[in-house]
């Protein structure tokens, strides 16, 4: 058995594997000769004093002992056409649900509105370089969904929800660096995630799944409590037994079909905001207490969060030395998220700020029914696209937001289609810009620094997560209504994040199963 340590070191020390060795062999009282391996089982970082600290949790193997590490994995069993499940959406929770039911022996077949993830790269570049929104093909929609470009960052609050290690490892064996393991932050980097969903597509195949892309779903058809038969927009037609409902959460049309269907969907709170961009060595200086990060520290990140108005504030999906990037899915919108590569190399940092939105703040629009926070988040973002004409966004330096001052100028940015002047109280309600005033004075106290006109607000963060819930039993995770039916994932408003999003699309998969 090998010797479970902790171990407290320099970033210095840590990146040097003799050096490891060393102070692993100090700590275990244990000869350095005697030591086969260190294996790192978990790493942070503590740089809340001036003398930044890795923590470090190994395990020590002697030279007697063999190192050979075991990734969770799908057992995948033969699978009969006689047993299926059409699974609607190949994101994050649609292609865990597909590989769950694969080791059930149960034959997914899996139907995605977009394109593979090469082809969508095309329709990537046309929307960053010509500003043309491709509604089948964009940053939320195709193989991966959102998930594919979303920076690929694997850290969850969820971690009663399902096997993570699992989930993890999974991504290991399809390509992701053994880092994701142990790192108490993971992150895979949107350069390398459509390969790593491509070898996932493939294994799916392999195992005698079925994925067909460019296949929108357009309507059912419900007969005895009980979805029966997909339509699709091209004229496709399938017939069904079981059906994982796994679109994301910007699949608007979705949730409009089941509404028109009287198939029970409820409103559901979400939250608000704008993109908040600094310098990365601004953010470093601040977070490493250092005028220069080294070349042993990562980019910095920072989580925040307040209380501002009787409103949460916090900040989303922080991106260190990441990109923002156009996440629209219709031409007359503009919303934007934000990720990074896997070295997170590059000069910006950015992150989602965004206030919670309740049911008082879409009441005025209940004639939409259940589908009025959408409504009202949809208004939001055909404001942003008014804003400035086109999908530029609009921006305003943080200390002219706070002090309600028009921005002569704009900073550099990430954001490749380009920014427009503007002032975003004439983007956001008022109690969205009141709160956000407040916080980033609040922010700017616990974070010397980060309240600066050097940073600029981006607007609009608008995607946080569902504006709706696809209700489902607790215990079967069932509709309600619909006999075969399991909402899933994000877009059911039953997850927040790749990671959660896999681990519900296997519940959903056992509990169907």
């Amino acid at each position: 058995m090998p010797i479970a340590i902790e171990l407290k070191l320099t970033p210095e020390q840590a990146a040097d594997a003799d050096e490891l060795k060393r102070q692993a062999a100090l700590a275990s009282s244990i000869s350095i000769h005697e030591i086969s391996h260190v294996h790192l089982v978990r790493k942070s970082l503590d740089a809340r004093k001036p003398q930044i600290i890795v923590l470090l949790k190994v395990d020590v193997y002697l030279k007697d002992e063999t190192f050979n590490p075991e990734l969770k994995t799908f057992l995948l069993q033969p699978v009969s056409n006689q047993k299926t499940c059409h699974i609607i959406g190949l994101g994050p929770a649609g292609m865990y649900a597909a590989l769950q039911l694969l080791e059930r022996g149960i034959k997914p077949i899996i139907l995605e509105r977009g394109k593979p993830s090469r082809e969508r790269i095309k329709d990537l570049s046309l929307l960053n370089k010509k500003l043309v929104v491709n509604p089948e093909s964009n940053y939320c929609f195709g193989e991966g969904g959102a998930g594919t470009y979303s920076d690929g960052k694997l850290y969850t609050r969820s971690t009663k929800r399902g096997d993570i290690k699992k989930v993890l490892d999974v991504f290991i064996q399809h390509g992701a660096d053994e880092r994701i393991g142990y790192e108490a932050h993971p992150h895979i980097g949107t350069n390398k995630l459509p390969r790593i969903i491509e070898n996932m597509r493939q294994t799916i195949i392999d195992a005698g799944g079925e994925v067909h892309f460019n296949k929108k779903v357009v309507d059912f058809k419900i007969e005895k409590d009980s979805i029966t038969k997909i339509y699709c927009a091209d004229g496709d037609e399938f017939d069904v037994q079981q059906v994982i409902l796994a679109t994301g959460h910007s699949a608007r049309d979705i949730f409009e079909l089941l509404h028109h269907k009287n198939i029970l969907i409820e409103a559901k709170p979400f939250a608000l905001g704008v993109r908040v961009e600094h310098p990365q060595p601004l953010i470093d200086a601040i977070q490493y207490k250092r005028n220069e990060r080294g070349d042993f520290l990562p980019p910095s990140s920072y989580s925040l969060v307040t209380q501002a108005c009787n409103r949460g504030v916090f900040s989303f999906c922080m991106c260190p030395g990441g990109v923002i990037a156009p996440a629209m899915t219709a031409a007359d919108e503009t919303v934007v998220n934000g990720w990074s590569s896997s070295a997170r190399n590059g000069p910006f940092a950015n992150s989602g700020m965004v206030v919670s939105v309740d049911a008082d703040n879409w009441k005025h629009l209940s004639a939409h029914g259940a589908l009025s926070a959408l409504e009202f988040q949809k208004q939001i973002e055909q404001k942003a696209f008014a804003a400035t004409g086109n999908i530029q966004a609009p921006a305003q330096r943080m200390e002219d937001f706070i002090q309600n001052k028009t921005s002569a100028t704009l900073p550099r940015t990430s954001y490749v289609p380009g920014l427009t002047v503007a002032e975003l109280k004439n983007v956001l309600p008022s109690f969205i810009t009141q709160s956000l005033r407040v916080a980033l004075v609040d922010f700017g106290k616990k974070m010397k620094g980060y309240r600066t006109n050097e940073a600029v607000l981006v607007g609009v963060e608008s995607r946080t997560s569902s504006p709706v819930r696809i209700p489902r039993n607790k215990e079967t995770l069932r509709h309600p209504q619909i006999n075969n039916l399991f909402p899933c994932g994000e877009g059911a408003g039953y997850a927040g994040g790749i990671v959660s999003a896999a681990m519900d699309g296997i519940a959903c998969a056992n509990a169907l199963a």
